[in-house]
């Protein structure tokens, strides 16, 4: 379908990250041309070109689930004070920060992962799919596999959004930063669950916020 020498040169041509280049390749059989619009249908390309920018601005948002049972703080940065002013902007961080309440994350992204952590996952997968009794030639392919997963699942940007789960957060800040037109980066966040720790009854939090953006 493509080769390693075909996703380095989308990643050449738009500035888009290996792993979506080879999103857009598979999702394209390898088609170059097709793959570049595929990345600029999502706003990915777009917001490759501004990854050079600075981004010193933004706002700092909390969110509060009803009740006050989860606290979510977030900075998220722009170009300028004139967007982290606008109602879009505004919008994007509050969603960001419901997301975050709802889905746990416990990374921005994957580059926040730790090494030892990841290596101690791997470790856990090979096990489980050696226990299940699986050819060692399949194993390594399993363990990577189950890995990604890993990560897309604890990681922020790569999580399904929660208001609309057919795309993730990074579409989401990258179709913002198509209509915005700047740089917006999602630098931290901290996520607070009341008496986390203690013993207490079991709560889904997810559902009852999901139940929340229902209703709205």
């Amino acid at each position: 379908m493509y080769t390693a020498k075909d996703v380095t040169e989308l990643r050449e041509k738009t500035g888009v990250g290996m792993l979506k280049c080879k999103e857009a390749l598979e999702a394209t059989d390898g088609n170059m041309e097709k793959a570049i619009d595929y990345l600029r249908e999502k706003g990915i390309a777009a917001a490759a070109k501004k990854e050079g920018r600075i981004a010193a601005e933004g706002v700092v948002e909390s969110y509060i689930h009803a009740g006050g049972k989860i606290g979510v703080l977030i900075e998220v940065n722009c170009e300028t004070d004139f967007v982290a002013k606008s109602d879009d902007f505004k919008t994007l961080v509050h969603d960001i920060a419901m997301h975050i309440a709802a889905s746990n994350p416990l990374y921005v992204s994957d580059a926040e992962v730790d090494n030892v952590a990841l290596e101690k996952e791997r470790e856990i997968y090979r096990a489980q799919a050696l226990n299940e009794g699986k050819p060692e030639a399949v194993v390594d392919k399993m363990v990577e596999g189950r890995v990604k997963k890993y990560l897309k699942e604890v990681c922020l940007l790569d999580q399904p959004f929660v208001k609309d789960p057919s795309k993730d957060v990074r579409t989401l800040v990258n179709e913002a930063i198509s209509k915005i037109g700047e740089k917006i980066t999602v630098r931290r966040f901290v996520r607070w669950v009341m008496g986390e720790g203690l013993e207490k009854r079991s709560e889904n939090f997810a559902e009852e916020i999901q139940k929340q953006i229902s209703a709205n």
